[in-house]
């Protein structure tokens, strides 16, 4: 235990974000396979694609190889103990949705700065550097839904989900080219970002659609959007 303990208190400070941001997302992955009745394998599959499955996008995409998500312990052992944490106490998880969706919220944040932030200092100009942040911020909410057989929510479910990510990816693009890619600024990106979606799921704030019925206004309120989870 004092040996687990040592290696915690020595870890970066932003990889011990980026490991808690993993391990909330593969929660809300997991669940998604307990809602399908899925085994325990099934379950730890879905844990990593929600957790990791961005990040192998982003690392793919910027030609950083091999990806963490698939060669490095600390983050593939997080996002499976998120899933096995998810498919012995999914009634207890499950009561606690609004903490978890929250969770989720900060996860897209933090994914979202750190896949921009890596983009770019791979090299890739600001417009790529966006794109990389966006996908490593949804992509693995995309992956679960096509594991799952679904539409994936991101396309069709009308959240402010995509776009609170592209907002702060070109926040933090343009923060990195003017010189201000700081630790409060870094902050600040988190926290629009986290901040966007869960006052948009609380206030029912969807974006237009092609479908019949839609009122053609921003912001009109849908209950069935709030009730759902955001990955």
């Amino acid at each position: 235990m004092d040996g687990f303990s040592d290696w915690v208190a020595e870890l970066p400070y932003d990889r011990a974000l980026e490991l808690a941001g993993v391990f909330f997302a593969a929660l809300s992955g997991g669940l998604a396979g307990v809602r399908k009745s899925f085994d325990v394998f099934g379950v730890l599959v879905l844990s990593w694609a929600v957790g990791l499955g961005g990040g192998v996008i982003r690392d793919l995409l910027i030609g950083s190889t091999p990806p963490v998500g698939i060669s490095n312990w600390q983050f593939v052992t997080t996002a499976l103990a998120a899933g096995i944490v998810i498919f012995f106490f999914h009634p207890s998880v499950a009561r606690m949705r609004r903490t978890v969706i929250i969770l989720d919220a900060w996860a897209l944040g933090f994914f979202v700065l750190l896949g921009t932030t890596k983009g770019l200092a791979s090299g890739a100009g600001p417009l790529a550097s966006v794109m990389v942040g966006v996908l490593t911020g949804i992509g693995g909410g995309m992956l679960r839904d096509i594991l799952v057989g679904e539409v994936p929510l991101v396309l069709a479910d009308r959240q402010l989900y995509a776009i609170p990510a592209f907002l702060g990816a070109g926040v933090t693009a343009g923060l990195w080219w003017a010189g201000w890619h700081t630790l409060w600024t870094q902050i600040a990106v988190v926290l629009l970002v986290s901040g966007i979606r869960l006052v948009s799921l609380r206030l029912g704030w969807v974006v237009p659609s092609a479908g019949p019925g839609w009122s053609g206004r921003w912001g009109a309120r849908d209950q069935s959007s709030r009730e759902r989870m955001g990955r």
